[in-house]
């Protein structure tokens, strides 16, 4: 799954809080880090989740070590130093640049009209070609892009620019977020982890259900098909053959 993640020309990472009761040396009321990676064509999607006791650069360096191409990141300090590598480029999250005028607008005298007002008006007219082009090809939404987003963003700061380089990149980091959302839901019944092993273990478990569940698949149904041949893969080619995309035909209905 890590191999078919880094394949992916553009790649959407997040991270969230996770309490850890036993790790070595820490406090159980120190703060942990779950962090999640989803990428993928719409017929192999791929989301992985890694357990850190660190929030820090060195972390994303190594989960996305060797990884040349486009990385969608919320504006966290932590991911500076791998968009410095050679070959990444780091594209900048809309909806989070949205929330800052949101923010901004709140803060208006009643009843005027301010900066946020325009810049927002922007943005929603940006989210609005881009649901008119959801179910297009990468070439149709590049071209479209550059005849009907490029006026509109060309009035914006020069840092929201990135993403009309090419069709397939995306406009915001949402991806990463929806693929985040189950962990911090589940977070809040079972409140923490007990060791880093069993963090790690849980980190493995979200990465095998939530692929299985974005790629269409009934998580129960596809892990008992994947134990149940794990034993007599022997080859490359036979675990490949267990990602939940290439199983489907096999696995009962």
């Amino acid at each position: 799954m890590r191999d078919r993640l880094l394949e992916s020309p553009v790649i959407h990472c997040d991270e969230t809080r996770v309490q850890v009761l036993k790790e070595p040396g820490r406090d159980p009321t120190s703060q942990f880090w779950m962090w999640v990676q989803a990428s993928g064509p719409p017929d192999r999607k791929v989301v992985l989740f890694d357990y850190t006791s660190s929030r820090a650069q060195e972390v994303p360096l190594r989960l996305l070590e060797s990884y040349r191409g486009y990385v969608m990141t919320d504006d966290y300090a932590g991911y500076n130093a791998l968009a410095l590598q050679p070959g990444v480029e780091r594209l900048a999250c809309m909806a989070h640049a949205r929330r800052k005028f949101v923010d901004a607008q709140k803060v208006q005298p009643k009843g005027k009209t301010g900066r946020a007002d325009i810049a927002l008006t922007m943005i929603n007219k940006l989210y609005g070609i881009e649901r008119e082009l959801k179910d297009v090809s990468d070439e149709q939404r590049f071209m479209n892009r550059q005849e009907k987003s490029l006026p509109i963003l060309a009035q914006l700061k020069s840092w929201l620019e990135r993403y009309i380089e090419a069709g397939c990149l995306p406009i915001d980091n949402n991806r990463a977020e929806r693929a985040i959302e189950p962990f911090v839901i589940g977070r809040k019944a079972w409140l923490f982890s007990d060791t880093p092993k069993g963090a790690t273990a849980s980190a493995q478990i979200y990465s095998l259900v939530e692929t299985a569940k974005v790629n269409g698949q009934e998580p129960y149904t596809w892990l008992r098909h994947v134990l149940e041949r794990m034993p007599h893969a022997q080859s490359v080619a036979d675990y490949e053959a267990l990602l939940p995309w290439n199983c489907s035909s096999e696995m009962p209905r």
